[in-house]
């Protein structure tokens, strides 16, 4: 079996809703703030001050992107007093970004 036949979709299911679906996920992650907001979640929950403390960016500049990746099913909120705790609800995505940010990693130490 050549490469284009292993990376070919599934005939039953229906490539373009599983294409416009990947199209999403790829435009949610295509900002490297929200890239870096996944990578310290994966550390565990967090709230916004403790990912401020990690992150150089203002206030409204995250909550604008924790509010897309929240509407795009990858991150989960929880309200604790005033602050609001997120956390990762979307493996897929952590498998993804870790993937494609290693790779590139491993090319950058290559050069």
């Amino acid at each position: 079996m050549n490469k284009r036949a292993a990376v070919r979709v599934d005939d039953s299911i229906e490539s373009d809703e599983v294409f416009e679906l990947a199209a999403e996920l790829f435009r949610v992650m295509s900002a490297p703030m929200r890239l870096k907001i996944i990578s310290s979640l994966c550390n565990g929950e967090k709230n916004v001050s403790q990912l401020l403390a990690e992150i150089d960016t203002t206030q409204p500049n995250m909550s604008q992107h924790l509010n897309t990746l929240y509407q795009a099913g990858v991150i989960g909120r929880r309200r604790e007093g005033v602050q609001i705790h997120y956390r990762i609800i979307n493996d897929r995505v952590v498998t993804l970004c870790r993937a494609v940010c290693t790779q590139i990693a491993i090319e950058s130490d290559l050069k």
